[in-house]
């Protein structure tokens, strides 16, 4: 299984990928990565901060845009080159997120695309912004 490579792709491409965050999906990042902040997994410390209530990780909401990259557009064979993110808004347990990827640039020189990249919640709200640069698979 291959993604697409620099010649079939244009600049207006998008992709996306749904997913309802779980309180599971919050505890195996935390065990994962190591970030017990009490922001993400207790409930009582978490209801004193800004947010008044547990939140999911930044990172592990981020990482739906890494789907998109490399099973959607470009697809499999993609190689991550960077990211810029901005938080905008928490994401909860139970919310249904969207990440998306729209070309902005490609550069078949250089074998290289930057893409806009957000991620919506299930209002419509934009929790996640940024830009990613990828190369895409050759054929």
């Amino acid at each position: 299984m291959m993604g697409k490579t620099i010649d079939q792709i244009k600049v207006g491409d998008k992709a996306s990928f749904t997913k309802t965050m779980s309180e599971t999906d919050v505890y195996l990042y935390a065990g994962i990565s190591g970030d017990l902040n009490p922001a993400h997994i207790n409930q009582v410390e978490s209801e004193k901060t800004m947010f008044k209530g547990r939140i999911c990780h930044g990172m592990l909401v981020s990482s739906l845009i890494s789907t998109v990259l490399g099973m959607y557009l470009p697809g499999p064979g993609t190689i991550y080159l960077g990211q810029q993110l901005r938080f905008t808004a928490p994401v909860r347990m139970g919310d249904t997120v969207t990440a998306t990827a729209e070309v902005m640039e490609k550069n078949e020189k250089r074998n290289r695309i930057v893409l806009k990249t957000t991620v919506t919640n299930q209002e419509g709200k934009t929790v996640i912004e940024g830009q990613a640069e990828v190369m895409p698979p050759r054929a």
